[in-house]
């Protein structure tokens, strides 16, 4: 069985991939000698209020944007492992675009597995160039939806290089229908500008006609970026606009970040899971996997994973910025009789081979055949 580096953003670290890392590494742990090991991505800020602590055992070093030593122990770190699996995003590296990155591959001896959570369709000069050299150094490239695939072909990239692996998700029991007195929307995550919540807040404002009118649940912390620059300017203007709308009974903010139990707990008791991004790019959604995994129906604006995804059914997708299609979603989901069963039948189609166990496998397999290729 290979032992596993992985390159990556985690915990005490709360975002998207630090949570991915950690959901890969236990399922690639799970089977009889199966071993992960992380080098633990950190801002100059974190290093500074965490120090030399290590939260896990399995972080054996650190890599600190800008800092040199630093990269040559996470190299060693990578290189005492059999594969590295090197988690991409362009602002979790330092230098311009993350271009740090290519150093860390420039510098391995282990083969590199790299994971793409972001190809942009209309990129910078200087990110196609770390994207495209990033491709060159690594021995695979994974991106996790057939719409990525599509998009790395108008770069510069031997396609022959990569494979997709959907994101994993938990094995969860499909949800039946409403849990309380008053059907309940819900969006989670980690919000910013960006995350659209201001056109959920909208949609609901146009829903208070309905008998009884739908709840609006946001949870999740202000994004740890967005509050180091900004504060709560943006959580501050969605409490205002509630106000503004009068949705004060029928929209909670709640800013605490959930472990994963009482999150689960939380999605369960949802009729609807709404996604109202405001990005046209994203490939990759870890919340849209999830909440078609424990068979909620999904509204989502139109970027490029829910429109993957939805389209076999476990949702609608909507036009950006456009409350009232929002709305009309919603309010289609919860009265037309059987709709939301049938998008529940859709979801567990969906997800029924991505589990963290199945996407494992596939890894395992992957490295499998970069150190013991077959001849042609």
């Amino acid at each position: 069985m290979p032992r596993f580096g992985i390159l990556s953003t985690y915990a005490p670290t709360r975002c998207g991939i630090a949570t991915f890392t950690a959901s890969l590494g236990t399922a690639l742990a799970a089977e009889p000698d199966g071993v992960f090991d992380v080098v633990r991505l950190l801002e100059p800020g974190e290093a500074d209020a965490w120090g030399a602590t290590r939260v896990d055992p399995r972080v054996t070093a650190d890599l600190l944007a800008g800092d040199g030593s630093s990269l040559e122990r996470a190299v060693d770190a990578l290189d005492s492992c059999d594969v590295a699996i090197v988690q991409h995003e362009y602002g979790i590296y330092g230098g311009a675009d993350g271009d740090e990155v290519l150093r860390v591959l420039d510098s391995l001896q282990a083969p590199a597995i790299v994971v793409l959570h972001t190809v942009l369709r209309a990129p910078t000069a200087g990110q196609r160039l770390v994207l495209e050299r990033i491709c060159e150094l690594a021995a695979a490239v994974v991106v996790m939806t057939g719409t990525a695939a599509r998009l790395l072909g108008g770069y510069s990239v031997p396609m022959e290089k990569v494979r997709v692996i959907p994101h994993g998700v938990a094995a969860r029991s499909v949800p039946t229908g409403s849990h309380g007195p008053r059907p309940q929307v819900l969006t989670w995550g980690l919000i910013g500008p960006g995350k659209g919540i201001e056109w959920g807040i909208r949609a609901m404002a146009q829903l208070d006609d309905m008998t009884p009118p739908p709840t609006y649940a946001v949870l999740g912390q202000t994004h740890p970026k967005v509050l180091a620059k900004d504060g709560e300017r943006y959580r501050d203007s969605l409490h205002a606009l509630i106000d503004n709308l009068g949705v004060t009974e029928s929209v909670r903010l709640d800013g605490r970040y959930l472990e994963p139990e009482d999150l689960a707990a939380a999605v369960s008791t949802a009729d609807v899971v709404l996604l109202p991004y405001d990005s046209r790019d994203q490939v990759t959604s870890g919340v849209l996997v999830e909440a078609i995994a424990a068979g909620i129906p999904v509204v989502a604006t139109a970027f490029p994973h829910a429109q993957e995804l939805l389209d076999t059914g476990p949702g609608i997708v909507v036009a950006h910025e456009d409350p009232a299609a929002i709305a009309e979603a919603v309010r289609s989901i919860l009265t037309e009789r059987g709709l939301a069963d049938r998008m529940r039948l859709a979801a567990s189609l969906a997800t029924a081979e991505t589990t963290w166990s199945d996407v494992a496998g596939r890894y395992r397999a992957l490295a499998t055949e970069l150190l013991h290729p077959v001849a042609a």
